[in-house]
């Protein structure tokens, strides 16, 4: 099975990192990111936008702080019966 590749614009990335569109501009410039460009505009590689993201401490912050990342708790399951058991999911890791 192919995977599919996500992409975001430069104002999609800025905001899902929480930082400012001439951050990603610059990682585009300095090819930190892979990107196409689909109708003149640029279209950012989602999976290269993390990777990146999370090699750079103050965007890391920024995205914990004012992007997605101040979501994660929200998102974790509290209802048990839902969550995945400690045993399956080490039984899956070996």
């Amino acid at each position: 099975m192919e995977k599919e590749i996500v992409r975001v614009s430069i104002s999609e990335a800025a905001r899902l990192f929480g930082v400012n569109a001439q951050t990603i501009r610059r990682a585009i410039k300095t090819q930190e990111i892979t990107y196409v460009v689909v109708a003149g505009r640029y279209k950012i590689n989602f999976e290269s936008l993390v990777k990146w993201s999370q090699t750079k401490t103050t965007v890391k912050n920024k995205s914990n702080n004012y992007g997605i990342g101040q979501y994660v708790d929200k998102w974790k399951i509290k209802n048990t019966l839902y969550s995945p058991s400690p045993k399956t999911l080490r039984k899956k890791s070996l």
